[in-house]
């Protein structure tokens, strides 16, 4: 029995990954020859409102002009976005993608959750606070990100106070941490970016679509993505949540965009179509 049980898991794991093997990085995920590099800086912060540690990235492109206000683009969980080598490789599209004008000159905060230590775990995803900030359906997140982090980045740092030219978003609980932020401050954050969302019960998310139908409709531009493998346990089924989230942003005549396909709980389609995704939101700014 036991070997059978390993035999289902191994072949539904092949077929998962199957599944992800559809989605290939396409060339603006790529260095090109001739496009000026932008720098991506480590830091770590304390933060007074967790009373907790966190790492965090900073990417500033060549384009940069400290007369000119730059836009701003939040990443939770940054480890995975940063990285040069893995499934988003964010500022290797932006430095492409900004080169071509399709993106503004944009500051991006790559941030991590918190741990209680600064002995933090190796998969940054099992950071002690994680569920805690990301999860959860308040402002408190959104909170330190406007009173702690993005102040310390504006000490050096020109960016833009329109609310317009401030995006944030994330992939699975860092997604819904990225919708949760400019729900509640839609004064601040007016973009979302939002991967594999996990828009189910952790800890209340899957009331979303509820909460979205029955308030007024808030100035918020969303994309998203999901695919038909997605996670199915004791929190939802992330394919239906993703679905009755759309369901519920159309029923409100929001502008979103919804990327369905038929990945598994991974970065590998979000990330190959980053550089689509990212024109798309930003395409109210770089059209002007």
């Amino acid at each position: 029995m036991k070997k059978f049980l390993v035999l289902i898991f191994l072949t539904t794991s092949i077929a998962c990954a199957a599944q992800d093997s559809l989605y290939k990085l396409g060339p603006d995920s790529q260095r090109k020859d001739g496009v000026p590099k932008g720098s991506v800086t480590k830091h770590e912060w304390q933060s007074k409102l967790y009373n907790n540690f966190r790492e965090y990235y900073i990417y500033v492109p060549a384009q940069y002009d400290a007369s000119k206000p730059a836009a701003l683009m939040v990443f939770q969980d940054g480890h995975s976005y940063v990285n040069d080598s893995g499934d988003f490789r964010v500022p290797i599209v932006y430095d492409n993608l900004i080169q071509q004008k399709k993106l503004p000159v944009t500051i991006c905060l790559f941030v991590n959750p918190g741990h209680n230590t600064k002995d933090y775990p190796q998969n940054r995803y099992a950071s002690r606070n994680r569920a805690d900030e990301y999860d959860v359906l308040d402002d408190r997140y959104a909170t330190m990100l406007m009173d702690e982090l993005i102040p310390e980045l504006k000490k050096k740092y020109n960016i833009s106070n329109d609310p317009k030219m401030h995006g944030i978003g994330g992939l699975s609980s860092g997604a819904i941490c990225a919708f949760t932020a400019a729900w509640e401050h839609p004064e601040y954050f007016s973009k979302v970016l939002s991967h594999i969302g996990s828009y189910t019960n952790i800890r209340g998310g899957n009331n979303y679509p509820s909460i979205i139908r029955k308030h007024k409709k808030k100035d918020i531009k969303i994309f998203m993505q999901d695919g038909t493998n997605d996670l199915d346990n004791e929190h939802g089924n992330w394919w239906l949540a993703n679905l009755e989230m759309e369901s519920a942003l159309k029923f409100k005549g929001y502008e979103f965009k919804f990327e369905k396909g038929s990945g598994t709980h991974s970065g590998k389609h979000g990330g190959s179509i980053l550089p689509a995704s990212l024109i798309w939101l930003w395409s109210d700014v770089t059209n002007k």
